[in-house]
């Protein structure tokens, strides 16, 4: 059966309302994608209303992550606290608060504190998305659901970019890059309209003993009035054990996925995605593209995100998680050795324009179909029901970090280093993801999350053969 045969038969076999709540709850991937792609573009018209230093452009554009990892950090518990929903509509407020907040800002302090206020809401909308999409889905169709996060945040990117192309110029009287960061009012407004017409997760109303509930949202959700075995089975996995916190991702049988969740949400940083969708236009204008072609040319690699993202959610539930990461950091680790030698061969200097803007193509391309989606789909199925929200929090908070300490960092390393041997650095790390993702990933396509979570516990029990075969979490 080829994949558009399986698709149609997935949206024969499930609820159309399965698919609705997917898609609202994967808004919150357009407000997190919109932040990061907006401020590439608006960077190159910040520094003519403030000098700005390369360390300061690093400081404007890290200051947002500080704001997620504090979101991360907090956000989980709330999301296990006070459920998806509620916190997903209180992220979208704060995210509407910062942009008005940053176009508003009379001086670079006041930018950094409105980004940083924005980054809290960017931090919550990287967990409730994925968590409320998991936890509604089917399991033979999750990871296509799940990918509509990252197919979002490819388009809030790109939405980003297409605006900061709109308010290049100045317009009625102020300065570009104001418009360009106020607009981010709009994907929160239409994220806070369409959560207020979804329901809670199921899974989170059975975790708080509201069966009832839970049993009316399955049944939209699964099209059935036949769903006892559903709710038992959620049930018994929530019974196995009390409340968890923190403490409890050290236990012996939750280890494993902790090291998983943290390796793969620093992997996904230092891999040099943001270097890439931040920093784009400046490495293009830095080269000798003006603005206006430096901005077309981001134009181009948001394009070809969202078209590859749409390329993975195809292939997600057919080919597995595993193969696409493998697949992805090796086509990585190439993209990024030819664009450090675009920039140290002699001679190329009129073409190395062209060799730059292809390399971040086909460096981009590699990183949709694995990374950038399988990462935030899988932290949001390896984690136990009672700490899921807590789990994904953390390893949120490290991805987030490390996304601050590239992004602060990466500027200052080129003028250190040069651009060659800083793609090349970044090239060494996509090769040790490779080694990483080849030796503790698992394979959890086509499994419940309660299965995946039963699955845990028994390798506690049986021992540590888990680590030694990683095609699935059983090892089947």
């Amino acid at each position: 059966m080829n994949i558009a045969d399986r698709l149609l038969n997935a949206e024969r076999e499930h609820s159309t309302f399965v698919y609705v709540i997917a898609a609202i709850a994967a808004l919150n991937g357009l407000l997190f994608g919109f932040d990061i792609g907006v401020i590439s573009g608006a960077l190159l018209y910040i520094d003519q209303t403030f000098t700005l230093s390369p360390f300061l452009e690093g400081v404007v554009t890290s200051s947002v992550l500080v704001g997620a990892m504090i979101g991360a950090a907090t956000g989980g518990k709330l999301a296990d606290r006070f459920g998806r929903r509620r916190l997903t509509l209180a992220g979208a407020a704060v995210f509407f608060v910062g942009s008005f907040g940053m176009a508003l800002s009379p001086t670079i302090e006041w930018l950094v504190f409105w980004r940083v206020v924005e980054g809290t809401a960017v931090g919550v909308a990287s967990i409730v998305g994925p968590l409320l999409i998991s936890e509604t889905a089917p399991s033979d169709i999750r990871g296509a659901l799940g990918f509509l996060q990252q197919l979002m945040i490819t388009i809030g990117i790109l939405l980003a970019y297409v605006v900061n192309y709109a308010f290049a110029p100045e317009f009625l009287g102020i300065t570009g890059w104001r418009w360009m960061l106020w607009f981010g009012a709009v994907p929160a407004t239409v994220l806070a309209i369409g959560t207020y017409f979804l329901p809670e997760s199921p899974r989170w109303l059975i975790e708080h003993d509201r069966i009832e509930e839970a049993k009316s949202v399955l049944s939209r959700i699964r099209d059935t009035d036949d769903v006892d075995d559903e709710i038992d089975n959620v049930r018994e996995v929530s019974e196995i054990e009390e409340k968890g916190g923190l403490s409890d991702l050290l236990e012996p049988w939750v280890r494993p996925a902790l090291v998983i969740g943290v390796g793969l949400a620093v992997i996904q940083q230092v891999s040099g995605i943001n270097t890439v969708i931040y920093y784009a236009p400046t490495i293009l204008n830095n080269i000798g593209f003006n603005e206006i072609a430096s901005i077309v040319g981001t134009v181009g690699v948001g394009v070809v995100n969202v078209l590859l993202t749409v390329v993975a959610i195809l292939l997600v539930d057919r080919v597995g998680r595993r193969p696409l990461l493998l697949v992805g950091t090796a086509g990585m680790t190439v993209m990024l050795g030819i664009l450090g030698l675009g920039f140290v061969l002699p001679g190329l200097s009129g073409v190395v324009g062209y060799v730059t803007l292809a390399s971040m193509i086909g460096y981009v391309a590699f990183y949709a179909i694995s990374l950038g989606p399988v990462f935030w789909l899988l932290i949001s199925e390896i984690y136990p029901l009672r700490i899921r929200g807590t789990a994904e929090g953390v390893a949120s908070v490290f991805n987030w970090g490390a996304n601050f300490l590239v992004a602060l960092t990466f500027l200052p390393l080129i003028n250190r280093l040069g651009e060659g041997l800083s793609f090349w650095l970044l090239g060494g790390f996509c090769l040790l993801a490779f080694v990483f993702i080849y030796a503790r990933v698992p394979e959890t396509m086509g499994r419940s999350l309660e299965e995946i979570e039963a699955d845990l516990r028994e390798s506690a029990i049986v021992g540590s053969d888990s680590e030694e075969r990683p095609e699935s979490v059983t090892n089947d």
